[in-house]
């Protein structure tokens, strides 16, 4: 498992941090604990295109 970091692109602003399989699982895992059944579920003007993921280098 990898950690990831969610950022909005804009403000720089961290949305969750955690571990995932890949990118798609992270902002998936994201929007659950927003309370959204997955990423695809959030509405397009809160997701927007400035959402940012980064694989971290923890070691």
């Amino acid at each position: 498992m990898t950690i990831f970091q969610i950022r909005q692109a804009t403000t720089g602003a961290v949305l969750w941090t955690g571990g995932a399989e890949n990118e798609q699982q992270a902002l998936d895992a994201m929007a659950r604990e927003a309370g959204y059944a997955d990423f695809a579920s959030i509405p397009e003007s809160v997701r927007g295109t400035d959402t940012r993921v980064d694989r971290l280098n923890l070691g």
